[in-house]
């Protein structure tokens, strides 16, 4: 496994996941304090002037004792803004640089010529050996049951085949949303875990209280796995989608494979059916960015000791 040196001291093993729509300056600031990596998608600001100002502000709320922040940037040509967007993380050395729906070299090349690491996120083998190629410096493993777009195979399956080819930086997201379960992803061979859902239900994030309680009400079986959305495949909370009276069983039967909507239409579509992945079950409150990273710490150095018992003599 292969870590970058300002990933070594988290205080927990996390990176909170760039969610669209819901993650923003002040969410990212307060888990960069609390010793996590804190993202958020460059689309989240309606324009680069924009972005750029968000940038200004997070890195003015940080210094050297914090965790690294980093930025997701959209790599599809429905995405116009990308090479804007990248220049100014060049212009601001953006630590870590997330990239999604494309691996492309030469954004690579650009974020490591001041030092940056780029991570991909992939949902299969075909797209993570094609990233790997690319030269990213990690892989964020998007297994079954995560939020937003999101893959169908098992964790287990999905990093064990990665760590086959590939021994950079390995993250592992779908339905991690406590300590346990980020000690779980360690020990299956995942460098950092990456965890969205969890987030969504805290008081810096962006989403609207309604959105909360329907994350902190639902279970698994609410989440509607569907391409209908966005033309990818993504969960979505089956209530929201009933909201705006579409069927979550006849969604759930969608097999069209339409092209990825241009990002106007996405947000709009996003900003009223409302993602999640399916370790919602497991969240019942709606905490501090700071006191969710401390209770995670918590339960991952408690899972790590019970772990080590198992190594005892009976």
């Amino acid at each position: 496994m292969s870590l970058a040196e300002s990933f070594n001291n988290l205080s927990v093993p996390v990176i909170a996941a760039p969610m669209f729509l819901v993650s923003g300056p002040q969410l990212v600031i307060e888990v960069c304090r609390s010793g996590v990596v804190g993202t958020f998608p460059a689309l989240n600001q309606r324009t680069t002037e924009g972005f750029d100002q968000w940038l200004t502000q997070i890195e003015g709320a940080l210094d050297d004792s914090c965790a690294p922040y980093g930025v997701n940037l959209i790599v599809h040509r429905t995405n116009p803004r990308v090479q804007a967007d990248l220049e100014v993380c060049v212009r601001h050395r953006v630590p870590l640089v997330i990239t999604s729906l494309g691996a492309v070299s030469e954004l690579v090349d650009a974020v490591h010529s001041y030092g940056g690491v780029v991570f991909h996120d992939v949902t299969n083998l075909r797209h993570a050996r094609k990233a790997a190629g690319a030269g990213v410096d990690g892989l964020i493993a998007v297994a079954g049951g995560a939020g937003g777009h999101a893959g169908t195979m098992s964790p287990f399956a999905l990093t064990s085949e990665i760590r086959r080819f590939f021994d950079g930086t390995l993250v592992l997201a779908g339905s991690i949303s406590n300590g346990r379960q980020i000690a779980a992803a360690r020990l299956m061979g995942a460098d950092l875990a990456y965890l969205g859902t969890r987030f969504i239900a805290t008081k810096e994030s962006m989403a609207s209280s309604e959105y909360k309680e329907m994350v902190i009400g639902a279970k698994a079986k609410d989440i509607v796995y569907t391409s209908a959305i966005s033309g990818v495949d993504a969960n979505f909370l089956g209530p929201s989608l009933a909201a705006n009276d579409l069927d979550p069983e006849e969604l759930k039967k969608y097999e069209a494979r339409p092209d990825l909507k241009a990002i106007d239409d996405e947000v709009k579509a996003w900003k009223t059916v409302w993602s999640a992945g399916q370790g919602v079950g497991s969240i019942d409150d709606e905490p501090t960015a700071a006191e969710l990273c401390a209770r995670l710490g918590e339960e991952y150095r408690a899972a790590l000791a019970d772990a080590a018992t198992l190594l005892s003599p009976p």
